[in-house]
Order: C-alpha cells, then structure tokens, then sequence
C-alpha cells in the first residue's frame, strides 16, 4: 500500500479541512479512498525518513477519559511525527485529573480546551460524548472512542490493514468474533466493509450479539449477514477474521462475565482448517481470546494492524486541519 498509493486532488484534500470524525457512516467510498492514499503516503514517508513539518505550528489536545495504550500514544506519535505538539489529559474514574473531578460538563471543558488547540481528540466511557464534544468545539474534533458507540479511526486502520495484506476490499468475507454487542470497533468496522461489498459472518456468544438495528440495517443495505455459532465452518471460508476481547469493563454482572469471557479461544487447533490465505486481526489488547501459538501463524496481522494506526492517524490529523501537503518535497533525515 505505501509503495502503491494515489494522488489525491487538491480538492478531494480540502474538503476534509475543518470536519469532524465522529462515526463510519459519515464516510463515503470517495472519502475513504482520500484518507487510505494519505495514509499510504505518510507511510511511504516515514520509510524514507524524511522530515515531515505538515503539522508545524499546530497543537493537537489529546483527552483520554478512559484507559488507551494504542490509540492514545499512535494519536500523539502521529501529531510528532507530522512535526506538531501535543498537549494532553489521561484519566480514569479513579484517577481525576481534570476539572471533570470538579463537576465541570463535557460541554464547558471542550470550549476552553478548544481555544488552546488546533485539533482535539478525545476517548470517553459515555456513548455520544464526541458529539458532545464537536458541538462545543470549533476546531475539528476526531473520536477515539466513545463507550461501546464508536471507534471511526479504529475502523479505518483495520481497513487500511485489509487492503494491504489482501490488495482489495471488494468481495471478501469477513468473520467477526466476539463481543459484538458493546465492540465499538466492530460496530464501527461493518459499515465501512458494507461499502465495500463484504460478506460478513458473525460469531459471538448469545449474550454479546451484535445489535438488531445494526444487522437491520446490513441487511437493508444488501448486505449478506450470517450469524452462527459454527466459528471452525466460518473460518473454512474466510478471508478475513477479525477477533474482538470479551470485554470486562462493559459488564454490570461479573457473573456473566466470566461465563461468556472462554465461549471462543482462536488456538492453533482452530486455525489448522482455515481457508488459505486468511489474515487474522484483532483490534488489541487481547485478553486470551487468540493464543500465544498463533503469533506464528502467516496470516497473524494484529501487530501489523496496530502499527499502521499511525499512517491513518497522521492522515486524519493532516486532513481535518487542512494540513497535508502533497505539492513540495520533504528534507530528509541526516544520516
């Protein structure tokens, strides 16, 4: 993909400036080729070491109110590497450090951060709380998850892994396990594999199904949806297989928890049939939902996946602050 990417037009770049990411369905098929080429870009970039200053001069607010490894520190890599600077908030409900410990609203923090940065990116336990946040804000607001709602930048690197590993989208069938109901990545992720043409399989525990008004609306759509419980048939016909944690956070009742966390454990057992040529993704952390044994296999892209978070990320960022510049040569790095 990086060696392989498209120009886009000065037009198609400029109609990104200023926008919100908020959710997949906001994303046309034209966008998301824009956002995959920059990706691929800024990949090709960095293999070649060249100094990048797109972002020079520009702050970005990075505001985690939950708990992120990846997405956090690629958000703030990629704002580094595009020659920018950083501020930032990482909290959890036990560890306050703002001025939500004192009661201050969603509403009221994002509009004084919002005079301080160029772009803010924010992760919170409440669903809607980035709509919360794009309505208070003037400068572009992108969600790095909002509770068991959305994860559009997560989605959008798992797209972009697919078309590396795979050359192409269109067609494949592609089988989801796991926590389907509270995934946000996963609800994120269908819409752009709709766009595409994907077939899709569902694998979960009862309990986690993904949403009804989500498979509705696949299915109204056009597109193939299968749900079963069958995950070694599924994989028999696969191309893609995208693992979800069973994840603790989202439950109320730790005894339902711990019946549903082992429904599916992607071993080297389970593999052994797959279809060739299958990639497997996880959007991490895993838990023990793919064994150790796994990392081994070929088409084990996980780590991959979250590496190339940081291509999609610079490109986001780049993009909403009308940042990229594709029209004048790098320097390169000394040495």
């Amino acid at each position: 993909m990086a060696n392989n990417w498209e120009k886009p037009s000065l037009e198609q770049i400029e109609k990104f400036e200023g926008k919100d990411v908020l959710s997949a369905p906001q994303f046309s098929k034209a966008e998301l080729d824009v956002i995959m080429n920059v990706a691929a870009y800024y990949e090709q970039a960095l293999l070649e070491k060249r100094i990048l200053k797109d972002m020079e001069g520009k702050v970005m607010a990075s505001l985690f109110y939950e708990p992120s490894t990846r997405t956090r520190l690629s958000f703030e890599t990629a704002m580094l590497r595009l020659g920018g600077t950083v501020i930032t908030v990482a909290e959890s409900p036990t560890n306050q450090t703002s001025s939500t410990a004192k009661g201050e609203t969603m509403h009221d923090g994002i509009t004084v951060i919002d005079g301080y940065a160029d772009v803010i990116v924010i992760r919170s336990p409440q669903k809607g709380a980035a709509d919360v946040a794009a309505q208070a804000a003037k400068h572009p607001i992108i969600n790095a998850g909002d509770g068991a709602g959305q994860h559009p930048t997560q989605a959008l690197l798992d797209i972009y892994t697919i078309l590396k590993e795979k050359g192409t989208l269109q067609g494949l069938k592609v089988t989801l396990l796991g926590d389907l109901k509270f995934g946000r990545t996963v609800h994120s992720l269908v819409d752009f594999l709709a766009i595409y043409g994907c077939e899709l399989v569902l694998v979960s525990p009862e309990e986690l199904k993904m949403p009804e008004e989500i498979t509705k609306s696949l299915r109204d759509r056009g597109v193939k949806v299968e749900e079963t419980s069958d995950l070694k048939k599924a994989l028999s016909t696969s191309d893609v297989l995208y693992v979800t944690r069973i994840q603790r956070e989202r439950f109320t009742d730790p005894a339902v928890y711990e019946k549903v966390k082992d429904a599916f454990i992607v071993d080297e057992e389970m593999i052994s049939g797959c279809k060739k040529g299958m990639i497997i993704l996880h959007p991490l952390p895993r838990v023990n939902e793919i064994s150790v044994g796994v990392d081994k296999y070929e088409g084990a892209k996980y780590f991959e996946q979250a590496y190339n978070g940081l291509y999609v990320r610079m490109a986001l960022l780049a993009l909403t602050t009308g940042s990229v510049v594709l029209f004048r040569p790098h320097r390169k790095t000394v040495g």
